[in-house]
């Protein structure tokens, strides 16, 4: 069983996107790793053959989320021709926050300039946190408590890959088996993706958000965890993440997921055009597709080059998609999001 939702009123305006300046290479990483790649006898190009990852981006660790969430959010705006005093409620939906206090929605609203009687808030869920404010967005705006809504959000994975580049090399104990579970932390890149919803009568597209489905599988919510080292004076960040069985479980869950969904929206499978994902690696994209019985062609992939973006990679592979590639008048296109935890938002859009 899945939740359901189905919308009438909604519409998606705009997608947008800021990258960092910053590439780091996937071979740069596993040059830094060379003391650990050498006692353990390890080849070089390990990484990206396992992930197909060349490349990631970062931005400086100083960063502030919410400055680069106010770009973005600001340039969603600007494309979906919205004023800011039209914003009912204002979502940051990323991991990275500025500070756990108060809200970095605050920041991002204050910088934008959004109106007083704006709802403003974060959610974070691993990496669906901005798909669940589209979701909530959606609800209020089927409601008709707000007009339009705005959902950004911004992730650096700098400090967790450094963290974890210095903890591989500092534990002389490890051995390749307990190597595994950091691994999927050094895929981890960075980026920022905003959208813009609008009540169906403000759109000038009618791009439509037709619902979709929610599915939570918690008996796994262990694979994967994250935090900051009990102790530690730098902060260190780091997480432990058992990527077979999370490969496994999640596609799984997906799977569950994908038969609500198409349930939900009553379309076959074979009637999608254009799909985009949550950014892991090849394997999860290869499984993912094969398990859903879809086309990887009608896919559109970022992780190559910019790596797990978090709550970020599926907007901000939309916003690129859809700017590389646009989707035509009628195409059904639909948001296949999976995260630890384990959980799942699937949503289709009416192009």
């Amino acid at each position: 069983m899945v939740l359901q939702l189905r919308y009438q009123r909604v519409c998606v305006e705009a997608w947008a996107y800021t990258l960092p300046e910053e590439i780091v290479s996937t071979e740069q990483i596993e040059l830094r790793l060379t003391p650990l790649y050498d006692r353990l006898k390890l080849p070089l190009g390990r990484l990206e053959l396992m992930t197909g990852i060349r490349e990631r981006r970062f931005f400086p660790t100083d960063e502030r989320p919410s400055r680069i969430s106010a770009l973005t959010g600001r340039q969603a705006l600007q494309q979906a021709s919205i004023s800011p005093s039209m914003i009912g409620t204002l979502i940051h939906g990323s991991v990275c926050r500025d500070c756990l206090e108060p809200a970095t929605a605050c920041a991002v609203h204050q910088q934008l300039g959004l109106p007083e009687d704006c709802a403003i808030y974060d959610v974070s869920n691993a990496c669906l946190g901005l798909l669940n404010g589209i979701v909530q967005a959606a609800n209020m705006i089927e409601l008709g408590q707000i007009k339009a809504a705005l959902v950004v959000g911004t992730e650096n994975g700098r400090p967790l890959v450094e963290s974890t580049i210095a903890a591989l090399n500092a534990d002389q104990s490890l051995d390749r088996k307990q190597i595994k579970t950091a691994f999927a932390s050094l895929t981890i890149g960075a980026g920022s993706a905003a959208v813009v919803l609008v009540d169906r009568s403000l759109s000038r597209f009618g791009h439509r958000l037709l619902g979709g489905a929610m599915l939570a599988r918690t008996d796994h919510c262990d694979l994967c965890r994250g935090n900051h080292v009990a102790g530690s004076p730098d902060g260190a960040l780091l997480m432990e993440t058992d990527s077979e069985a999370l490969l496994r479980e999640g596609i799984a869950a997906a799977t569950s997921a994908f038969r609500g969904f198409l349930d939900t929206l009553s379309w076959r499978r074979e009637e999608i055009n254009r799909t985009f994902c949550h950014q892991v690696g090849k394997a999860h994209h290869r499984l993912l597709f094969d398990s859903l019985g879809l086309e990887p062609t009608i896919d559109f992939a970022t992780y190559p080059t910019l790596g797990n973006t978090g709550a970020v990679a599926l907007p901000m592979t939309v916003a690129r998609g859809v700017e590389q590639v646009p989707p035509s008048t009628g195409d059904r296109v639909a948001l296949l999001g999976i995260g630890s935890g384990i959980n799942v938002v699937m949503l289709g859009l009416d192009w």
